[in-house]
């Protein structure tokens, strides 16, 4: 499938070169649409709210999600008010891991996001594990290729548990889950992905993974609203420990006739984990709306679309002097460029600004992460700016 442009579809300000999706992506018009029509059922016709509206958009969420993850069971999916929520969960259910006594450490990739780094700091604290970073080599050449070798030789037999990306949150390095999914197995170690960086601008094949969890806050490439999230748990968790003890994680919950007839047993699978009111009204219909036009876009065909854009451009970036992860490695929907002699890039980042160019600063650099609403046009006015600073 060729997809066109779609910023009609989004409720974006059409003169400005917005380039900065992966802090916060623009809202869908439709999902804005939802989003007010469910605010208005929950302020004017609040009698109208009825027992299966606290369940059924979570499950097409699920759908939408499982899809577009490569899930064959939906049930695996668990609505999250945000990453470290989910990251929690893994923290807490950690310990039952097997031989679990027998590890010694937990790896993540160097200039990690701080969540991830301040929640298995905790667990190594309390659990006497050392924390192993893996850092971003400074050959500029091959930094990205090395960076994959080195975290695979971080991952060892004393390894409890491996917290990778996709696609790293600065850089835009690709990592290959599938040979570091290879080796957590060989090695016995936990591996846990977070997507919150590529889940639906990038495909993510499960079945080659086989990941025990993958976490994904929604406001990014998912196109939802702040404060929902989504994430899926594998085999290991079905008897796990959940982070709060919500009624509605467990069975039969939708009677609500019956809600002190207390049920000891948890919903299937993931379900267990879903944050507390995770219903949310407003917010969940617009996650909704949002996943169902992923899914049918499709996140192969959005990163087609991302490539095509940012490729004519490279060159002259690269003319002006700009370095950009190498090729084979790098994201089309985020990716950094490294100027020459820059040193203040909050300031540039401000030209850039003045000029309708919004892009983010992060580490060393400019972030620059385009979507489908992207345009020619935004690029170009990128450069431009680039060039005139």
């Amino acid at each position: 499938m060729h997809l066109e442009c779609k910023k009609s579809a989004f409720a974006l300000n059409p003169d400005v070169h917005y380039l900065n999706g992966a802090a916060y992506s623009p809202a869908l018009q439709k999902s804005v649409d939802i989003g007010i029509q469910s605010l208005r059922l929950k302020s004017e016709t609040p009698y109208a709210i009825r027992p299966e509206d606290h369940f059924e958009t979570a499950d097409r969420i699920r759908r939408s999600f499982a899809q577009l993850i490569g899930e064959q069971n939906p049930q695996r999916i668990a609505l999250i008010p945000s990453a470290s929520y989910g990251m929690a969960v893994v923290a807490k259910n950690l310990p039952r891991w097997p031989d679990f006594t027998k590890k010694k450490n937990i790896v993540l990739i160097g200039d990690e996001f701080p969540n991830n780094v301040y929640t298995f700091e905790r667990v190594c604290q309390d659990e006497d594990l050392e924390l192993i970073i893996v850092p971003r080599p400074d050959d500029d050449e091959n930094n990205a290729e090395q960076f994959n070798h080195d975290l695979l030789d971080a991952i060892t037999d004393a390894t409890a548990l491996v917290v990778a990306s996709q696609v790293h949150w600065i850089y835009g390095t690709l990592f290959n889950l599938a040979e570091i999914g290879k080796r957590c197995r060989q090695s016995g170690a936990m591996l846990v992905i977070d997507a919150t960086q590529s889940a639906g601008a990038y495909p993510l094949n499960m079945s080659q993974i086989q990941p025990d969890a993958v976490i994904c806050a929604a406001y990014k490439w998912l196109l939802g609203p702040y404060g929902t999230g989504v994430a899926c748990f594998g085999a290991f968790f079905d008897e796990g420990i959940p982070l709060e003890e919500s009624w509605m994680n467990r069975v039969e919950s939708e009677r609500f006739a019956e809600l002190t007839r207390y049920r000891r047993a948890y919903r299937p699978a993931a379900q267990r984990y879903n944050a507390g009111e995770y219903s949310q009204f407003s917010q969940l219909p617009m996650l909704a709306v949002a996943l169902e036009q992923l899914v049918e876009w499709g996140a192969e065909n959005i990163q087609a679309y991302c490539r095509d854009l940012c490729e004519p451009w490279l060159s002259g970036w690269q003319d002006l002097g700009c370095h950009i992860e190498q090729p084979g490695f790098r994201a089309a929907h985020l990716f950094r460029l490294e100027l020459p002699g820059q040193e203040n890039y909050a300031e540039l980042a401000t030209q850039l600004a003045e000029r309708n160019v919004h892009v983010a600063v992060r580490g060393n650099g400019l972030r620059v992460s385009p979507n489908v609403y992207n345009t020619r046009e935004d690029l170009a006015a990128l450069t431009d700016a680039l060039s005139a600073a």
